[in-house]
């Protein structure tokens, strides 16, 4: 018989259905949401405005701050919604257009880390050839390959699940539409599909973490060749690189590394890096780069001397 999707709209449970810590919850992520898109786009405005931070490094931090506001913004305004009306269900088309906008940023975000690192290698292993690599077309070619990764990989992941039966339930034991949650819900054997997303989702984060380790430790090798204020200032950068790395990978390589399987622990990590890495990347950034924070302390004078005139 042919298998037809008798599901119009899903259910989301949420991570709580106390109406108190729904509250508590609210205010929580309101903050952290505001946090994320000020920061960030602080990050985006400095970068622009600033005439010093002219180095492919702030273009491609720039360019994943707008990737940081893409996720967060796919996932943060829902689930603030739902805790504050109280309304947790989310319309069929509603939850793919999640789905693939959130994949869509994340995933053009982990290539983007792979190129910052790659960036970050050239700088620091082969400075007389920097600007020669590193040329101003090749960084919007780099770039353009982000967002096209991204794409790819969400278009799949939104093929491999868009046209398959969903006969019931349509209750999502989560506070996002996601992968693993929704082939939960499917009517037909799931094991090939489960594999399928394993390879596009938890493939990539693991080859691209391996890739950024290797790029890290050749880095950290070649700090012996450079002075000490040189030293320092590499291990600034490559520290809070190496963070941002840790925060977003290891989470994701444990979601999406192993059976199309759910466990408690879930939702928790996926706060985490939905939630509280993107709030965190500017945060890194700014406090550990001397060159940001001066940036930005410059833009704030001048903008309070032109606002008292």
């Amino acid at each position: 018989m042919e298998q037809r999707n008798n599901v119009t709209y899903f259910v989301l449970l949420g991570l709580t259905q106390n109406p108190k810590e729904q509250k508590v919850l609210f205010v929580m992520f309101l903050f952290f949401y505001v946090l994320t898109m000020v920061g960030n786009m602080l990050i985006v405005v400095t970068v622009t405005v600033s005439k010093t931070l002219d180095s492919p490094m702030y273009l491609f931090l720039a360019s994943l701050s707008i990737m940081d506001v893409m996720y967060s913004s796919s996932i943060s305004p829902r689930l603030i919604s739902d805790l504050f009306f109280g309304k947790n269900t989310i319309s069929f088309q509603s939850c793919m257009m999640q789905l693939f906008t959130e994949h869509f940023s994340a995933g053009s975000g982990v290539f983007l880390l792979l190129v910052m690192a790659y960036d970050r290698y050239v700088a620091i292993c082969k400075p007389l050839h920097y600007l020669v690599i590193m040329r101003q077309w090749v960084c919007i070619v780099l770039l353009v390959v982000c967002w096209i990764g991204g794409f790819l990989h969400s278009v799949i992941q939104l093929a491999t699940i868009h046209g398959l039966p969903f006969c019931g339930p349509n209750v999502i034991d989560h506070f996002i539409c996601d992968m693993y949650p929704l082939l939960k819900l499917i009517c037909t054997d799931t094991y090939v599909i489960g594999l399928l997303v394993a390879a596009n989702g938890g493939l990539i984060c693991t080859i691209v973490f391996l890739l950024l380790l290797i790029s890290y430790g050749a880095i950290l090798h070649s700090l012996k060749n450079l002075s000490q204020e040189g030293r320092q200032k590499a291990l600034k950068t490559c520290g809070s690189h190496i963070t941002v790395v840790v925060f977003f990978f290891v989470p994701c390589i444990f979601m999406y590394v192993r059976p199309a399987k759910t466990f408690p622990i879930d939702k928790s990590l996926s706060v985490f890096y939905t939630i509280i890495t993107p709030m965190l990347n500017p945060l890194i950034y700014t406090l550990r780069n001397s060159e940001m924070t001066n940036a930005m302390k410059k833009l704030w004078r001048r903008n309070a001397i032109s606002y008292s005139k």
